[in-house]
């Protein structure tokens, strides 16, 4: 195993998590806030779980989304 190789194959897939998860929340709320189910000022809870079914890893993530 290369280490230095999968380090930035981790980060590549991380950065392009990160990337496109907040891009698809962005849109989400400017949705929910358009339709009026949001006002724009809540806190909302999030989980995000990844899980590598091959390495039997599944890891769960908790937090909150403040529209503020």
């Amino acid at each position: 195993m290369n280490e230095e190789s999968l380090n930035l194959s981790i980060r590549k897939f991380l950065k392009m998590v990160g990337v496109s998860s907040q891009r698809d929340i962005e849109q989400a709320v400017a949705a929910a806030i358009a339709s009026g189910a949001l006002a724009g000022t809540e806190t909302l809870p999030a989980t995000m779980t990844l899980e590598i079914a091959a390495l039997k890893v599944k890891v769960t993530f908790d937090g909150s989304i403040a529209l503020q």
